[in-house]
């Protein structure tokens, strides 16, 4: 019997690729990790423990088998590996960069409790499905037959390119509409290339198209066609339009000239990355290069920010923070790799307000925390006496999301919405208060993780077909 090759960590040190120095991947928006060879990718994936009960599994939100292969990594059958992965998870090269593997799956893994250090899964995933795509094992859909249901999806983010994958592999013909030039949503336009290169989205809109998935790019729902009309012409239809709306940011001079969103901070960057001509960005309003900036905010679009700012070559890039660094919502990796890369970090501190017509200061409010409140967070309190000016001549406010008003924008009073704004939707079958209309991903329940996202886009397609086979049955009877 051929020896088990899983169970090394006790003989395996967690071994991550190889991170590119600091310095050097602070010049360019490529991505920071380099890939893992073969073996190293089987004597990482060897290190799983095969446990009874596997806790990187369940913390999963699309519950992939990690277990399963991981193990056929091991054992060579990189293959078999691939197609695992890609059963329960629409595109995993995606979730193998950008996922917070810290605070899901690794950060759960049961040998990582113990003391071994968790399983590298992120970085083994990427490579699985890195190399499915240059053996060419990656496939677009080929349904065995078509069916005559269409679905028409607003949104070609993950959730709708989730979802839209998964209905054209049952033969539903799929089209998907963007306000965008480019699909992606917030893979394409959101996220720095150094966290998620663009040819990686880029493959995966092209395999999408080849499955006959049509896109109609630059159509913006309730302008260019109206909400009624697309239920008109399909017999479903998926709200997957994600949150754009920044929250606002409060305080005297909060109006300056130089006080931008992190959206349009980073679309800009991303533009300039596909060589497009960014106005914005040559006239210097959403470019760094030279300037004393200052990011409001402490998720992953915070980190996101800092880290393309210093890349654009900022004098210096300080990050502000009203709590402290144990309770800050960003992935503790991607703080991590900023502060390598020059970031400074301004923890318990929360801006009052801004200095100069164009932005010259922030005035900040130093933090403690003090009581939690009702989700178990400790509250931030002003210290009082201890506020001061930071320098900034651009500010970046990298607040989160909200929900744009899709009842108003689309004429469609009748949409229910919950108190947040959000699309209200069953959280099982996705399917709105109106006939036919579903919705998946952060219009549905808030700002959220991309892998959230793939994982309602598959649950919505899936719904949604149900109803079609039922639909289908009663009138075969």
């Amino acid at each position: 019997m051929a020896k088990d090759p899983m169970l090394k960590f006790v003989s395996v040190d967690r071994d991550m690729p190889a991170k590119r120095p600091p310095d050097l991947r602070a010049t360019d928006f490529h991505e920071i990790y380099a890939e893992y060879a073969e073996a190293k990718a089987a004597e990482q994936a060897s290190r799983c423990s095969q446990c009874g009960v596997p806790y990187c599994q369940s913390h999963c939100p699309l519950h992939n088998n990690i277990p399963d292969w991981l193990r056929l990594t091991a054992q060579g059958r990189l293959q078999e590996a691939y197609e695992v992965s890609q059963a329960t998870n629409t595109f995993p090269e995606i979730c193998g960069r950008i996922c917070p593997q810290d605070r899901l799956c690794e950060g759960n893994c049961v040998i990582e409790q113990s003391g071994h250090g968790t399983v590298t899964i992120g970085s083994v995933e990427k490579y699985i499905t890195d190399t499915a795509w240059e053996n060419g094992w990656v496939k677009p859909a080929s349904p065995m037959h078509e069916r005559e249901e269409s679905v028409g999806i607003i949104g070609a983010g993950p959730g709708g390119l989730a979802a839209a994958d998964r209905l054209r592999r049952a033969g539903v013909q799929v089209v998907v509409y963007d306000r965008y030039d480019r699909a992606g949503g917030l893979l394409t336009y959101g996220i720095p290339g150094f966290k998620l290169e663009k040819d990686v989205v880029m493959k995966r809109i092209d395999q999408l198209e080849q499955g006959s998935v049509a896109f109609k790019l630059n159509c913006n729902v309730g302008e260019d066609i109206s909400f009624a009309e697309l239920r008109a012409r399909h017999n479903a239809v998926l709200i997957a339009t994600g949150v754009y709306k920044s929250r606002d940011l409060p305080g005297p001079g909060a109006g300056a000239t130089g006080i931008v969103r992190a959206i349009d901070f980073l679309t800009a960057s991303n533009r300039k990355s596909f060589g497009d001509t960014v106005p914005e960005f040559e006239s210097g309003e959403l470019n760094a290069e030279g300037k004393k900036v200052v990011v409001i905010g402490g998720g992953d679009t915070a980190m996101d920010c800092v880290r393309t700012a210093i890349r654009q070559g900022a004098e210096s890039v300080k990050c502000l923070y009203r709590r402290d660094r144990a309770n800050m919502p960003g992935s503790q990796r991607e703080v991590a790799n900023a502060e390598e890369e020059g970031v400074e970090f301004l923890w318990l501190s929360a801006p009052k307000g801004f200095s100069g017509d164009a932005v010259e200061g922030v005035m900040v409010s130093k933090m403690r925390l003090g009581a939690p409140d009702a989700t178990g967070r400790q509250m931030p309190e002003v210290i009082e006496g201890a506020d001061y000016v930071e320098d900034a001549d651009l500010v970046i406010k990298a607040l989160g999301f909200e929900p744009e008003a899709l009842p108003a924008l689309w004429d469609e009073p009748e949409l229910e919405v919950t108190r947040w704004g959000t699309v209200k939707a069953d959280f099982l079958t996705h399917e709105t208060n109106l006939p036919g209309v579903y919705a998946c991903g952060d219009i549905q329940r808030g700002a959220s993780l991309v892998v959230w996202a793939i994982r309602d886009g598959r649950e919505a397609a899936d719904a949604m077909l149900e109803q079609m086979n039922a639909a289908a049955t009663v009138a075969a009877e």
